[in-house]
């Protein structure tokens, strides 16, 4: 089969022309920070001043043993799987194929299938989830990030799959994952998803994290099926407010920076949170996290902000393992520009190390 068949063949009868793009709708458009778990959701074309010759596809494997565990073949303008003769390394457990120029992902049904434990695609051309995906049975990891993918599909019986990562691509529905229950970390951040429907999460039961930020979500809804989530970033959507939370007892990290929100609130069964994350909002009081004795890390910068640093103390001062807070950008701070920083010690407990990235104590 040619490389024109084999991309035509690979979009299972889906449209394959391209949308005009559009952008992501959110409210903050040029924050950097969102949290993926060390992935950036935003690129940069770097030119190339260095244009010097790239080998041929075939030749680019003919020197890797037959007998290797780990391909590692990145930034090297391969177009095509067929042209790596990937069909003599039965050994391989790891392909990296990172930053090339692949479109389909239909040869890698010539891998040794039950072997292989990672297939990172991250940023390549790739609009279609092959058939081919859903014959590896022992998968770990999979990450497809930076492509043109539209749909979660063919990944249903990945049952082993432990990691699994979606960022920037056109994905506008979660689906396709209830037989996922293995999943530990679900990364979909950048792309087009406007809501969480009542069973997209359902069977997820072992998600220990998930990124969605830089969506176009405007509810925290339907996470009752997350019993072990631990870490929940939901940054740049469109929340109003907190709530969906009751039964995420086990979250200890919370990033709903640069929403909506209006009012700290809906915390009261999250007892083992230790970072919150509301940069970038819309409230006017830090209340409501008394009862968070595990809270080390509060991070409220650029919000409207403006109490008495008496209350302040009043909800954070007794908290015991509390060392971090941001408060930059709000009116306490703005307005006691002299005062803030020795203001904020004095009424915070002694366990505080940290106030806007300067540490208390040399």
């Amino acid at each position: 089969m040619s490389r024109e068949e084999r991309v035509l063949s690979d979009t299972d009868n889906e449209n394959t022309n391209e949308e005009i793009e559009t952008g992501i709708d959110s409210p903050d458009e040029s924050s950097s920070g969102l949290f993926t778990a060390g992935r950036s959701l935003q690129s940069n074309v770097i030119e190339d001043h260095n244009p010097d010759y790239i080998s041929a596809d075939a030749e680019l494997a003919a020197e890797i043993p037959d007998d290797t565990e780990v391909i590692d073949l990145v930034h090297l303008k391969v177009l095509a799987l067929e042209d790596l003769n990937l069909l003599r390394f039965k050994n391989l457990k790891k392909l990296y194929l990172r930053q090339n120029l692949i479109e389909s992902i239909a040869e890698l049904e010539v891998l040794p299938l039950e072997n292989m434990e990672e297939i990172d695609f991250y940023d390549n051309r790739i609009k279609h989830i092959s058939k081919s995906v859903n014959l590896f049975s022992n998968l770990k990891t999979l990450d497809l990030s930076f492509n043109k993918i539209r749909t979660i599909k063919n990944v249903d019986k990945l049952v082993n799959l432990e990691n699994l990562y979606f960022v920037q691509n056109k994905i506008s529905k979660i689906e396709n994952l209830g037989t996922l229950t293995k999943l530990k970390n679900l990364e979909l951040g950048g792309n087009r998803i406007k809501e969480i429907g009542p069973d997209d999460l359902k069977g997820l039961a072992n998600l220990e994290e998930i990124w969605l930020g830089k969506n176009s979500i405007p509810k925290l809804i339907n996470l009752q099926h997350l019993k072990n989530l631990r870490i929940l970033s939901i940054q740049s959507n469109k929340l109003k407010k907190f709530e969906g939370l009751e039964e995420l007892e086990n979250l200890e990290e919370l990033y709903v920076s640069h929403n909506f929100i209006s009012k700290i609130e809906g915390l009261e069964n999250n007892l083992k949170l230790t970072t919150l994350d509301v940069t970038g909002n819309r409230l006017t009081k830090i209340e409501n996290l008394k009862h968070l004795t595990h809270l080390t890390d509060l991070w409220a910068s650029d919000n409207q902000i403006d109490q008495p640093f008496e209350s302040l103390g009043e909800e954070l001062g007794k908290l015991p393992e509390f060392e971090t807070i941001y408060l930059e950008g709000n009116p306490i701070q703005t307005k006691n520009p002299t005062q803030y920083r020795r203001k904020i010690m004095l009424n915070l407990g002694e366990s505080l190390q940290k106030i806007d990235a300067t540490y208390v104590r040399a």
